[in-house]
C-alpha cells in the first residue's frame, strides 16, 4: 500500500514523505500535497491529518468540526460584558452610578435619553477597541474567548492583523444595530458567521488549550 506524501516547492514534486517526515518540511496552508491514494493535489490546509501540525505552529483552521457555536460565543460575550463592567466600576465609578440611576428612570427626559444613547455608544467603541487589540495578539480573542477556549482566526487559521480586526469589530457594531440581527445568522449558517465575519471573512473555532 502507498502510504508516501509528495509536496511541490518551486514548482517541482518532492517525496516521498512518510507522515512523520513530512511533519519535518516547513510547511505552509498553502503547501501543495499529494496524499496517499490520491492523484490530485490539494493544499495542506485541506489535509486532515496536517492540523494537528499546524496547531503546534499557532494556525487553527477552521472546519466543520471545530466552529464556535452561537451559545459558547454569546456565553463569551457575557464574561467580557462581566469584566468590562468591573473594570468600569473601579476606574469611573461615579460616572456608572449616575449612569445607572438614567438607565433605570421610569420617564428619562431628552438629556438622559442623549446621555443613554452616549453611553451606548462609547460602550461599542470600547469593546470594538478591546476585542480588536486582543484578537490581533497571541490570544486571538477576547479574554471571555480566552476563557471559554475560543479563537478568532482567519480562514487559513491564521492570527487577525490589526486592519483585519479593525474591520470586523466595526462591522459587529453594525451586527448590533438593530436588534443584535447580524448575529442570528450563526444559528444556522453553515460557517457559523455574523455579518461582521462574512465582511471580514474571518471564523470564530474552539481549540483544545
Amino acid at each position: 500500500m502507498n502510504d508516501s506524501y509528495y509536496i511541490q516547492v518551486k514548482n517541482e514534486q518532492t517525496g516521498p514523505f512518510t507522515l512523520k517526515e513530512l511533519f519535518e518540511q516547513d510547511l505552509d496552508v498553502d503547501t501543495m500535497v499529494l496524499t496517499p491514494g490520491n492523484e490530485e493535489w490539494q493544499e495542506a490546509s485541506y489535509v486532515p491529518e496536517l492540523f494537528e501540525y499546524f496547531e503546534q505552529q499557532g494556525i487553527y483552521l477552521p472546519t466543520e468540526g471545530n466552529l464556535a457555536s452561537f451559545w459558547i460565543r454569546l456565553l463569551a460575550y457575557i464574561l467580557d460584558l462581566f469584566f468590562i463592567s468591573i473594570v468600569l466600576s473601579i476606574v469611573a465609578q461615579d460616572y456608572v452610578m449616575q449612569l445607572s440611576k438614567t438607565f433605570y428612570a421610569e420617564n428619562p427626559t431628552p438629556e438622559q435619553a442623549v446621555e443613554r444613547f452616549k453611553y451606548s455608544m462609547a460602550l461599542y467603541v470600547l469593546l470594538a477597541l478591546y476585542n480588536t487589540l486582543c484578537e490581533s495578539t497571541p490570544m486571538r480573542g477576547s479574554i471571555g474567548k480566552k476563557l471559554c477556549r475560543l479563537a478568532v482566526v482567519d480562514a487559513d487559521g491564521r492570527r487577525l492583523g490589526v486592519g483585519r480586526a479593525l474591520l470586523r469589530n466595526f462591522f459587529k457594531i453594525l451586527s448590533s444595530i438593530p436588534l443584535n440581527i447580524g448575529y442570528l445568522p450563526i444559528l444556522w449558517n453553515q460557517r457559523r458567521q455574523g455579518w461582521h465575519d462574512m465582511v471580514a471573512k474571518t471564523y470564530v473555532i474552539r481549540r483544545e488549550a
